[in-house]
């Protein structure tokens, strides 16, 4: 196999471009998170039953990441390991993103979000290990500190795209006969096209690497079809390193977390800011329009985050740093509901942009590290099962307790993420994980 100080070392430049589709991958989350509730509420759907209804993302992660992680790491092509999928899961997500915003009912919208959502994480698991497999470990960190970066980027101009058209003279009221804005038509139809040509920028500008004589020979003596692939997937799942199941908990509370904010912070603010509830009023309207402009300066602050982040990560660790982010993120979402005025709330969305540049960043640093190279796709895949599952859990259990434990109220769901933030927080805070000198570092230095 090849050995890992064998792989060229490449510049910022290069780092720059190879990330590059993070940035269109990233812009299609932007506009899920930013606006597919607001779009179900426009096609009638209650509060209630919003995490059902985006089941497409959680589903489609849980069942296509860990495949597609497996199959990749066995794939060898004339186009590469990864780079069939990049391109596969582009098309898809073209697709969904042109057709979603012409939805004329919920079955139609949930049918184009699981294309969508099948697209995305077709794409993004290869890349994950695209960059794993490209870089040296010395360059983990700005690697995917890079993906956190084009993150925080992509989604502050998904966010920002429908108020950037409002601003120049279209009507945040104008909507089609279905009830959905003219400004969410036209952001996701930029996002089809943004999310398509910077992945194929960075395939081009920076290709895999080739296979080794060795790498092919490993690949070609593995077995092949179906059945293989689920037995490599329980086996890695049987091996899974230490630190890797460590990251299962902080995962667990993280992202449960986080679905809650985006499915509810537009409501919180509806309510707290706009003191309505109704979505096809114009007080809503302001509240997504809002809400995007609050989500793009939060994205604008883990873009700079991001890079300021690596540094520290070689220096405290990656799992201290997250746990710190992690407690900044649940102050954030705890204080957010009590604020009646729009200026106010990008103060404690300074902390969600930090946490959220970390959480983009910090967890793969720590993974990198910890997983077999010849395994990563697969686990890169089951690590997004960890991701997933937080969502299936919410999107199980919130139907049932938002009325008697949330008393029916958006902004208790934003308590409740907070609170879970600072149990991420401390889960992480166990793990243990090595510098480049070899050092122990992390909340516990006693090596």
């Amino acid at each position: 196999m090849r050995l890992p100080d064998s792989k060229p070392h490449l510049s910022l430049p290069r780092i720059l471009e190879m990330n590059l589709g993070f940035l269109g991958l990233q812009f299609s989350f932007g506009l899920q998170q930013g606006n597919m509730a607001p779009i179900y509420s426009y096609l009638g759907a209650s509060e209630a039953s919003l995490p059902l209804l985006q089941l497409a993302g959680p589903m489609t992660g849980l069942l296509i990441q860990p495949l597609i992680g497996a199959l990749s790491d066995r794939t060898d092509s004339r186009w590469g390991r990864r780079t069939p999928y990049f391109l596969f899961g582009a098309v898809l997500c073209a697709l969904g993103l042109f057709f979603m915003p012409l939805s004329h009912s919920i079955l139609m919208a949930v049918s184009m979000l699981w294309i969508l959502d099948a697209g995305n994480n077709i794409t993004m698991e290869p890349y994950r290990a695209y960059v794993s497999d490209r870089l040296n470990e010395d360059q983990h960190e700005i690697g995917f500190l890079t993906q956190s970066a084009f993150t925080g980027l992509a989604q502050m101009l998904a966010f920002l795209t429908p108020s950037l058209l409002v601003w120049a003279g279209m009507n945040q009221d104008w909507v089609d006969t279905h009830n959905i804005p003219y400004t969410a038509r036209i952001a996701f139809m930029v996002g089809a096209v943004l999310s398509f040509s910077t992945i194929l920028w960075s395939i081009k500008r920076v290709p895999e690497l080739p296979l080794s004589p060795a790498e092919r020979a490993a690949i070609a003596a593995k077995p092949k079809g179906f059945a293989a692939t689920l037995k490599e997937i329980g086996s890695a799942i049987r091996d899974m390193p230490p630190a890797m199941r460590k990251l299962a908990l902080m995962s667990l509370f993280q992202w449960y977390a986080m679905a809650g904010y985006w499915g509810y912070v537009i409501y919180s603010i509806g309510r707290s800011v706009y003191g309505t509830d109704v979505p096809t009023s114009s007080g809503f309207h302001s509240a997504v329009l809002t809400n995007g402009e609050m989500a793009a300066f939060y994205n604008g602050v883990a873009f700079v985050a991001a890079f300021a982040m690596v540094p520290l990560a070689k220096r405290l660790g990656a799992a201290s740093l997250h746990a710190l982010c992690l407690v900044l993120a649940g102050v954030g979402m705890l204080w957010l509901p009590h604020i009646e005025s729009k200026a106010l709330l990008f103060i404690p969305a300074i902390g969600i942009g930090i946490g959220w540049a970390s959480i983009m960043g910090n967890p793969y640093v720590i993974l990198a590290g910890a997983i077999p190279a010849e395994r990563t796709g697969v686990y890169m895949g089951i690590f997004n099962m960890m991701i997933v599952i937080p969502m299936l859990l919410i999107a199980a259990t919130l139907p049932f307790y938002y009325g008697p434990l949330m008393h029916g109220d958006p902004r208790n769901v934003l308590t409740l993420c907070g609170i879970l933030m600072f149990c991420a927080a401390a889960a992480v805070w166990t793990v243990r994980e090595r510098n480049a000198e070899g050092l122990t570092v992390g909340a516990t230095q006693h090596d």
